[in-house]
């Protein structure tokens, strides 16, 4: 092939040196080999997210509305705050995945699915500032659509890490556990 035709030829990573890559941290910011931060980081916005809409719902049915409707939008805003910290670890994994590769699209298909999430949650609350004291039916509707972003995003981070293998340790590693 000529210089020139590789230079015009689309790039087409070594998989196995691709694979490689994903695999190690970043820096050990992003967690130990192995250990990534990112799936500890993610556990606070969703159990955030799925106990304000299990206290939204149980303020609809009128089970101490005021209460369940106040811890609602401040565990929307904990989901809030807990999120953009796992987006700073998850941008450090995205960052060693390979550009062209089927990881590398899964995985910015899952940031914006993510970052749709956290807007609809932003907006969530927003609305929510106005009714503290009661359930704002458009603040609830909003976090149902976003939690449905976070589920599809989840199924996403799911193909990175157990079909992909994303800051999984490699099967040698593996091996020693059994």
């Amino acid at each position: 092939m000529s210089p020139r035709a590789s230079w015009t030829a689309p790039h087409v990573p070594d998989e196995q040196s691709a694979l490689r890559r994903a695999k190690r941290p970043r820096s050990i910011l992003a967690g130990p080999y192995g250990h990534p931060f990112h799936a500890l980081m993610i556990t606070v916005p969703i159990g955030a997210w799925t106990a304000s809409l299990v206290f939204d719902i149980l303020a609809l049915f009128g089970v101490e509305p005021e209460a369940f409707s106040l811890a609602a939008q401040w565990l929307v805003a904990i989901g809030i705050v807990g999120a953009l910290l796992a987006a700073v670890f998850g941008l450090m994994d995205l960052s060693k995945l390979t550009s062209g590769t089927r990881a590398r699209l899964i995985a910015l298909t899952h940031m914006v699915f993510n970052t749709v999430a956290i807007l609809l949650f932003a907006g969530s609350f927003v609305v929510r500032l106005n009714q503290p004291d009661q359930v704002s039916v458009a603040g609830f509707v909003l976090s149902v659509v976003a939690m449905l972003c976070v589920g599809f995003s989840g199924f996403l981070g799911g193909e990175l890490t157990y079909r992909y293998g994303v800051r999984v340790a490699d099967e040698e590693t593996q091996q020693h556990g059994y």
